[in-house]
Formats: C-alpha cells, sequence, structure tokens
C-alpha cells in the first residue's frame, strides 16, 4: 500500500475505507471485509454512530494496531473546550483504542477553535498521531494555523473527477496540508 508523509512525519495510507451511511448493524461486516482484502486506513466519525462497531471490527480482524492507521472527527456540537475533550474520550471507548492516528474537526463551524485547542492539547500528549480538518475553505484554513500552534497534518474536502479542487489542492501543497478526499 503507498503511503504518504505528512507534515509531522506520520505515514498516512494513500486509500482509506470511509463508513459515512454505512448502518451501524452493517459497519462491522463491511469494516472486516475491508481489512481482509488489504484496506489499512479506516476513516469514521462520532456523527457517523458507528465508531463502536468499527473498533469491533479492528479487534477481530486480528491485524495489529501498529498496522491500522485509524481516522475519526469531532462533531461540531462537541467544540466548546472541555466538550471536545469528553467528545474525544467517548469516541475513543467507542473505539476500544488506546490512541488515535487522525483526528478532523468535521465542520468549520461554531467555536472551532476552542476545540482546535483541545485537540492540539491531545495531540501533544501523544494520544492522537496527526491532527487535521474537514471541509474547510482554504481561507479558514489559514486563520486556524496563523492563530494557532499546531499546523493541520490534513484537511479532507469534497473531491472527485468532476469537483477536483484544483486551487485548494495548490494552497494545501504550498501550506504543507495534505489533501485528503471524501
Amino acid at each position: 500500500m503507498k503511503t504518504i508523509r505528512l507534515n509531522n512525519g506520520v505515514m498516512m495510507p494513500a486509500v482509506g475505507f470511509g463508513v459515512y451511511q454505512i448502518a451501524p448493524e452493517a459497519t462491522e461486516r463491511a469494516v472486516g471485509d475491508a481489512l481482509e482484502v488489504g484496506y489499512r486506513m479506516i476513516d469514521t466519525a462520532a456523527s457517523y454512530f458507528n465508531e463502536e462497531q468499527v473498533g469491533n471490527a479492528i479487534r477481530s480482524s486480528g491485524l495489529k494496531r501498529e498496522e491500522l492507521f485509524v481516522t475519526t472527527k469531532l462533531w461540531v456540537q462537541d467544540y466548546e473546550y472541555d466538550d471536545a475533550l469528553r467528545a474525544f474520550d467517548r469516541s475513543m471507548k467507542a473505539l476500544g483504542l488506546d490512541y488515535l492516528d487522525l483526528f478532523l474537526l468535521h465542520k468549520p463551524y461554531g467555536n472551532y477553535y476552542a476545540a482546535w485547542r483541545a485537540v492540539e492539547k491531545l495531540y501533544e500528549e501523544g494520544r492522537i498521531r496527526a491532527i487535521g480538518v474537514t471541509s474547510f475553505s482554504d481561507e479558514r484554513l489559514q486563520d486556524l494555523f496563523l492563530h494557532n500552534e499546531v499546523k493541520p497534518a490534513v484537511n479532507q474536502i469534497e473531491t472527485n473527477p468532476f469537483y477536483q479542487q484544483a486551487a485548494s489542492n495548490a494552497f494545501l501543497a504550498k501550506e504543507g496540508i495534505q489533501h485528503e478526499a471524501w
């Protein structure tokens, strides 16, 4: 599997399996099948309501934790500092993991500055290997990293053959932030 080096040195698989809109009752099997055919990056979110099933599939896979790259996301309802810390702990309990590979702020709404500071704290404590955002415009992303300590490693944005995000891709490359498609 091809990997990509993030701006903090963490290696991330170039292709991953996302579980958005997979019903909780189907998630464990879907993730298990994905791991069986070779996927090593799994992407979920608190707002998908299937983190527990992702964790079950990971544990059932027989793969070593260090062979996997797990991403989850913080939803906007938890963007106050203390709420973000509690939400991270809930996600980790649901996933059944000791650390997370990538934690993303899900949208640029509400008090995402407080949420980012909480995520920076978790990153500095070593509970998260890399931090980033999803669906941030170039302007909001730049404002975020210019006024905080840790530059996001990833911006996960809508990208497909009909919406290639060329301008954002160029901005992200210039800033050393990985463009990740959703």
